[in-house]
């Protein structure tokens, strides 16, 4: 079959219209063509999504075409959406930030025995290797990096123009099947471009494209005390990516150095947690004091790592020597460490063996009860902003300005993010703990997803009139039917699915809102359906594994400033 045409009939599935109200059925109906249509609803949402990004979404700019994909498109005129730097418009292909695409485009593939899905999918991935490819094996993609489809250049001149993840975690079982070689060489030098210091594994989120690939593993490792100065800045949120990248080396290769290293790395951020409490932390690290701080708290550089600890400096005389960066767990850190964090390890504990897929198993179990009782208000259904040692700081107020915000800023308590649903869920599913069961519990209850019973031997009493409709809570409903196959938790999953259509799917196009003016192709949305279906199906095993990536771009936006298009592009409404 010739690249990219599909069989069946594309675009025969109409979307609902912007701005029209549907029920489930409805829009049910308008996905299927009729209710009783040999393919659901919900796979035929996806499938005319995927559809349409076939369509629309590849490269058709300038001289030469790629198989790549834009970022997304204006869903008014399908213009494809663009980094306005320095008077230029950039057209955004950032495959970092298309991998729950792929995972949907393989998924749709698997499902419906159509493989021009997965093909466009190997066509996109196999030209990143061969084109955009730094020497040392990374490639132009993250943070920091565009490539550029009206010109098939790679763009980072917009800001560091160096590599960079945060709680990206591409999919690379996929990426390992278009080419083995170019996917080991790049998880290999994911690590070695990252870390600054192996012996004390100090590292940091900026990794460099001119870094060699030679040495790699051969360093010795001292296991310093935690909170030591250096010179990189080991957050969690770039960790944890080399964590996973790490932990998948080793699945796919079999380097014992690769999970040597990864253990030690996620070992690092458990030996800094609390001794007495069992919480934090975002790092496990503190920045070196290198200059002193200007005196002005309105300059530019004001709240720089290179002037020390950014906690410190704000609240040491209050707190003492537990104000640290990464003693500091306000509702964004708590996220990283106890949502994509727990996530990421929890997949590495399920697919590895032995005594190393126990250890992770464990400190994660071990993290999320702790920040259970500590940081979780199942009353008012929200996260408290604490320090590791269990200081609750709601309502303490900033007596002078800082990185954590302007003199007499006030910390408050927080609402609960989705990820928190999926991570205690998946744990409990793996470890079947009693204490994970009951945040589990108190979380489906916060959600307004009803009461799953105190032990699973009680018939849940879910809430089939719920609203939800988040991704990370239909997933965190399938992870408690895994763990306890009831009918009840697939049927609220199938109202949260409807839910999801009803708020996000419009003109064939998933959007976060009817109103919103860019359809972002990374949208998790359809995995979630295509999850659904395949377990209906008895075929969940087709369905990649979903993983919670969050791609971005970070850097200088015309009229912006330095800013994401998390943002600048994607939250824009239309106008008309």
């Amino acid at each position: 079959m010739p690249f990219g045409k599909h069989h069946g009939n594309r675009g025969s599935h109409a979307g609902p219209r912007h701005g029209a109200a549907f029920s489930i059925i409805a829009v049910l109906m308008l996905c299927t063509g009729s209710p009783a249509g040999a393919e659901s609803g919900f796979l035929g949402a996806v499938r005319t999504f995927a559809d349409q990004v076939l369509d629309h979404g590849r490269d058709r700019y300038g001289e030469r075409h790629s198989p790549l994909f834009a970022d997304g498109l204006d869903v008014t005129d399908l213009s494809p959406a663009v980094w306005r730097y320095d008077g230029d418009e950039i057209i955004i292909s950032n495959f970092a930030s298309q991998q729950h695409l792929m995972r949907t485009l393989v998924g749709l593939s698997a499902l419906t025995g159509d493989p021009g899905y997965r093909e466009a999918a190997v066509a996109a991935a196999a030209h990143m290797f061969e084109h955009h490819r730094a020497e040392c094996g990374l490639l132009y993609w993250g943070g920091h990096q565009i490539v550029d489809l009206r010109t098939n250049r790679n763009r980072g001149d917009f800001d560091a123009d160096c590599h960079e993840f945060k709680n990206n975690f591409p999919f690379y079982h996929f990426l390992w099947e278009v080419d083995s070689d170019a996917t080991q060489k790049l998880l290999q030098a994911i690590w070695n471009a990252h870390i600054v210091d192996w012996s004390r594994l100090d590292m940091n989120r900026h990794g460099s494209y001119g870094t060699p690939l030679d040495t790699l593993w051969d360093h010795d490792f001292v296991a310093p005390d935690p909170f030591f100065e250096g010179d990189g800045l080991t957050f969690i949120n770039a960790g944890n990516d080399l964590i996973y990248a790490g932990g998948i080396l080793h699945e796919l290769t079999g380097s014992r150095e690769a999970l040597t290293w990864t253990l030690r790395l996620a070992g690092q951020y458990v030996r800094a947690r609390h001794p007495e409490t069992g919480l934090g932390v975002y790092q496990y690290s503190q920045p070196r004091r290198r200059e002193a701080p200007p005196d002005d708290p309105e300059h530019p550089r004001f709240t720089w790592s290179t002037f020390g600890d950014r906690a410190q400096r704000q609240l040491g005389p209050e707190f003492g020597e537990v104000a640290l960066e990464g003693n500091l767990l306000d509702a964004g850190r708590a996220n990283s460490i106890y949502g994509y964090n727990a996530l990421i390890q929890l997949h590495l504990a399920e697919r590895l063996d032995g005594d190393e897929a126990a250890a992770l198993l464990d400190w994660t179990v071990d993290g999320l009860v702790a920040y259970h009782r500590y940081g979780y208000d199942a009353e008012t259904h929200t996260v408290r902003p604490l320090l590791a040692d269990g200081t609750d700081l709601t309502g303490f107020k900033l007596k002078r300005p800082g990185y954590y915000g302007p003199a007499g800023r006030k910390f408050e308590r927080s609402r609960v993010h989705s990820l928190l649903m999926l991570s205690y869920a998946r744990a409990y599913r793996l470890a079947g703990r009693t204490d994970l069961r009951t945040a589990v519990r108190d979380l489906a209850a916060g959600f307004g997803l009803g009461d799953i019973g105190e032990d699973s031997e009680r018939l849940p009493e879910l809430n089939p009139g719920t609203d939800a409709a988040d991704v990370n809570l239909l997933f965190a409903l399938l992870e408690l039917h895994r763990a306890e196959p009831r009918e009840a938790y697939l049927e609220l999953a199938e109202q949260l699915a409807g839910n999801i259509l009803e708020r996000s799917f419009h003109d064939g196009w998933f959007l976060p809102g009817p109103r919103h003016r860019y359809t972002r192709f990374d949208a998790p949305e359809p995995l979630a359906l295509l999850t659904l279906e395949a377990i209906r199906r008895g075929s969940e095993d087709q369905i990649p594994a979903y993983v919670p990536s969050r791609g971005y771009i970070h850097g200088r936006f015309d009229g912006h400033g330095r800013t994401y298009d998390t943002r600048v592009i994607w939250p824009q409404q239309r106008s008309d």
